[in-house]
């Protein structure tokens, strides 16, 4: 992670008036070097051609890996891959063009930072965020566009689906984006992307940047300096975290696969 690399980021955002955005599900792919810095800061290399449009950063370990295609042939736009070791399965996951980095950048951040302590269940972060949890075990948005979903596979594993739709049609509405996590993810990334998902904190985006139809905008308090400022205290904490990680490892909590939901939780709403 350069100076240079933060000044071009900075100067970017210069001139952009910052707006808050929500929902986030409608706010739009933002600055996708929210999620590059992040990695980047903290050791993951770029093993891609750097002349072409796709970007492919690497961990020091070699283990995980993200791609961003913006020419892919697919709705995928970003891939993230971690391969089978002795002890523990690979595992993908994949996200739309139109998935927000800042939610993006919750998955890679939990990633990196491992946590002892015991992932919560995807839906209870949806629930508690005032998301409708059904009696099939999908949490909706309170708009009904945005809809996570887990679904059985084999072993008693579950994938994750969530998938978010044009405003005004429903869940019933041309897609405007979907994530999606393979049965191995670990749990608690799951959950740092639902948590940062539901969040009904605004997102900010500039006046002209690409959002969906029914996001609302408003003038923000904060300058296009407190944006860039944000940006770099959130890398500085991040490789604080990590050393801090390093210096006192610890045991991760090993994942297990997340139990059917009973009748009488699925409608807790």
């Amino acid at each position: 992670m350069s100076d240079r690399q933060l000044a071009d980021f900075a100067r970017t955002h210069a001139w952009r008036i910052p707006f808050d955005t929500s929902p986030r599900h409608l706010a739009g792919p933002g600055d996708a070097r929210h999620v590059t810095h992040g990695l980047a800061a903290i050791g993951w290399k770029r093993t891609s051609d750097p002349l072409s449009p796709e970007i492919v950063l690497r961990s020091p370990d070699h283990r995980h890996s993200l791609q961003f295609d913006p020419q892919s042939a697919t709705a995928a736009r970003w891939r993230l891959r971690a391969e089978p070791t002795d002890t523990d399965p690979g595992w993908y996951a994949e996200f739309g063009e139109l998935v927000p980095a800042e939610v993006l950048g919750a998955v890679t951040d939990a990633l990196v930072s491992p946590s002892t302590a015991e992932p919560r269940e995807p839906l209870d972060a949806a629930d508690a965020a005032g998301w409708l949890i059904d009696a099939r075990g999908a949490a909706s948005s309170p708009d009904a566009v945005c809809r996570v979903e887990r679904r059985p596979e084999r072993n008693a594993a579950v994938s994750w689906h969530v998938e978010a739709h044009e405003s005004g049609h429903g869940s019933r509405g041309p897609r405007l984006w979907h994530a999606w996590f393979d049965a191995q993810t670990p749990t608690r990334l799951v959950e740092a992307f639902v948590t940062a998902l539901a969040d009904p904190a605004p997102l900010q985006r500039g006046m002209f940047d690409r959002t969906a139809h029914g996001a609302v905008q408003e003038p923000s308090p904060l300058s296009p300096q407190h944006v860039v400022d944000a940006h770099t205290e959130r890398l500085r904490a991040l490789r604080a975290r990590i050393r801090a990680a390093r210096q006192h490892p610890q045991p991760e909590t090993a994942k297990a696969p997340a139990p059917p939901p009973s009748p009488a939780a699925s409608l807790r709403r």
